[in-house]
């Protein structure tokens, strides 16, 4: 039979946050990505839908519009796969091929290559409605240990990340 897996749904705990208004996942930021999460094995996994209001060229997905979801999904696997955060130190984008805004739900998803010292390396992909390469990335992560990233970045207890188990 088929392969067994587990899907968790990522909650955001920093809506809490007096002030937080982040581009890429705040719910209440009118300008924008909204992104949400899953987490499916090694991967995390947002499905987004572009408006006319991303566009670069016309009907295009801006690419810098796609580097943002790659960069932003990056940072939530930090947290959740390191359980810490920490900043961007590297992005570095291939395009592949156009993405359309009037094409339907795209995907971005993103794993931990490896953790080295307090760099973690991933890599990161778009893709289209159709399920084809977008757009790719790898990212170079400077991640804070536990106790700095809760008082630098108010990186959230890692169990408000997700549903309360019964």
């Amino acid at each position: 039979m088929g392969e067994h897996r587990h899907i968790r749904k990522i909650l955001n705990p920093y809506t809490k946050l007096e002030g937080y208004n982040c581009f890429g996942c705040s719910p209440n930021n009118s300008f924008g990505l909204k992104l949400n999460f899953v987490e499916d094995g090694e991967f995390l996994v947002a499905e987004w839908v572009p408006d006319a209001n991303f566009s670069g060229y016309k009907n295009i997905l801006h690419g810098g519009i796609q580097a943002t979801l790659l960069d932003e999904i990056a940072s939530w696997v930090v947290q959740i796969k390191l359980k810490t955060s920490g900043f961007t130190g590297n992005l570095n984008v291939r395009y592949r091929k156009p993405v359309y805004v009037d094409d339907g739900a795209i995907t971005i998803k993103a794993k931990l290559e490896k953790k080295v010292r307090n760099l973690a390396y991933i890599h990161a992909r778009l893709y289209n409605s159709k399920g084809e390469i977008g757009s790719e990335a790898d990212l170079t992560y400077f991640v804070y240990p536990e106790d700095i990233a809760r008082e630098k970045l108010y990186l959230p207890k890692y169990e408000d990340y997700f549903e309360k188990e019964d």
